[in-house]
């Protein structure tokens, strides 16, 4: 229990960077895992473009079964957390046992229900009669592996809120190296294309989730899967959906948010803004993806520390998360500003593209500067694990104000007003957002 001791001992700042810089690490592996992927699937000889389409095509049903895990990782984990915060490993290894049962449950449930549907919601995210083969090939495949998917993901939250987030980068890390290794060997070496690609994928996340399972059942782990708890707890399965549901809302809208943009684009302004969504969102990763590491690694001490009823130690680590998330998303944003062709050229060389995406990138996130603090906002509202908040303001920025807006502006504002909906979207999330994360932190300095 050292280690995760230090949580309500250690200073903040060294605790954060310890915690957080695996997670970083990992998530950005998680981003080269996809490019590499898709680079290599996309220089298929004669249907390259047609395979590398069928995976875009499948992405949003993918999205959409691995963002089931959070259901119970993003509840569950931080759930755990707090229990090991207040000293009751029994009740923390009672909610993982639920959270392992239900991952199981829905594991099955969404490989027949996917198997049946598949066809139909391919053609719904825009496959077409060409690229159908290579999206349904991927996907039957890629279901296969759906419980790998869930425990590799799901479970692998329940090692970080431990503190022990070198493992969990290394369960990613496993995989990632593994599918970068079979890709050209299945894709290339024995001819099997598509098919290879989503074996290699498969693989790749069964060895992920082995060693999350063999980690979790080990005594190197402070809270162990135990078989006596293996078992369908409806108080801790309800407690464990409530708090994930903001977390798999906000994977889950992604695919939503994705087919509003690209049919807007489509309709008002042609092929070409469609490529100039791909890649502003792309360049918006590369902040969001190292910011989403930084607090995946924080979360753990907060719940930590809130469950402990440590709440100062919690206040001094919102405090730092606010002052490196918006310094991060502000500084970044600056560079966006005055030097938008230098991370076009990042994607592009094409002229047009690489003009229109200049001129549209510091408008599009004109709000991002803020991001951070619905970001961390978030974060501790997951973490102290208050379900309702965390819910609405996943909710807040992409259901109740970006999808709406991206379809409505554009009747007003033509192609362009599907731009507009991101930074005002933003803006006004990150404001509520912060509102109550203020009156919250303020309510807990009562309680000090």
């Amino acid at each position: 229990m050292e280690q995760n001791s230090n949580m309500g001992t250690e200073k903040i700042s060294k605790l954060m960077l310890r915690l957080s810089l695996p997670t970083i690490i990992a998530q950005v592996i998680n981003v080269l895992y996809n490019i590499v992927d898709r680079m290599y699937v996309g220089h298929i000889p004669e249907v390259g473009a047609n395979t590398l389409t069928g995976l875009g095509v499948s992405a949003p049903l993918i999205l959409i079964v691995s963002a089931f895990s959070m259901f119970v990782g993003g509840g569950g984990a931080p759930l755990a957390a707090i229990a090991l915060g207040k000293n009751d490993k029994e009740e923390a290894e009672k909610i993982l046992g639920t959270g392992t049962v239900i991952l199981i449950i829905l594991s099955i449930a969404l490989t027949i229900g996917v198997f049946i549907f598949k066809e139909p919601l391919l053609y719904l995210f825009g496959a077409s009669d060409a690229t159908f083969p290579y999206a349904n090939e991927y996907t039957t495949i890629y279901l296969l592996g759906t419980l790998f998917v869930q425990f590799a993901l799901g479970l692998n939250l329940f090692i970080t809120c431990q503190g022990k987030t070198k493992i969990a980068m290394f369960s990613v890390l496993i995989g990632a190296i593994t599918n970068i290794i079979l890709d050209p060997i299945l894709i290339y070496g024995f001819n099997m294309g598509v098919r290879g690609a989503a074996i290699a994928t498969v693989f790749s996340q069964a060895l992920s989730a082995a060693f999350v399972v063999a980690f979790l059942v080990s005594n190197k782990s402070i809270i162990r899967i135990r078989f006596k708890y293996l078992k369908l707890n409806a108080q801790y399965a309800i407690k464990t959906l409530s708090l994930g549901v903001s977390s798999f809302t906000m994977q889950v809208t992604e695919s939503a948010i994705l087919i509003v943009f690209n049919n807007g684009l489509l309709k008002y302004g042609g092929d070409i803004y469609v490529g100039t969504m791909t890649i502003m969102q792309s360049v918006m990763q590369l902040l969001t993806i190292p910011i989403q590491g930084l607090i995946q690694g924080t979360q753990p001490i907060v719940s930590y520390n809130y469950g402990a009823g440590k709440y100062d130690r919690l206040k001094e680590t919102m405090k730092l998360s606010l002052k490196i998330t918006v310094g991060a998303t502000a500084g970044y944003y600056v560079l966006v500003f005055f030097f938008p062709h230098l991370f076009a050229r990042i994607f592009t060389s094409e002229a047009d593209l690489l003009n229109l995406v200049a001129k549209i990138l510091p408008i599009f996130m004109g709000g991002m500067w803020l991001f951070g603090v619905q970001m961390t906002s978030q974060m501790f509202f997951v973490g102290t694990g208050q379900a309702g908040k965390s819910l609405f303001i996943a909710l807040l920025r992409k259901v109740i104000l970006l999808i709406p807006m991206a379809i409505i502006l554009p009747n007003f504002f033509g192609v362009m007003g599907v731009f507009y909906s991101e930074p005002i979207a933003d803006l006004i999330s990150a404001s509520t957002s912060g509102f109550l994360l203020f009156y919250s932190l303020k309510k807990l300095k009562n309680l000090s």
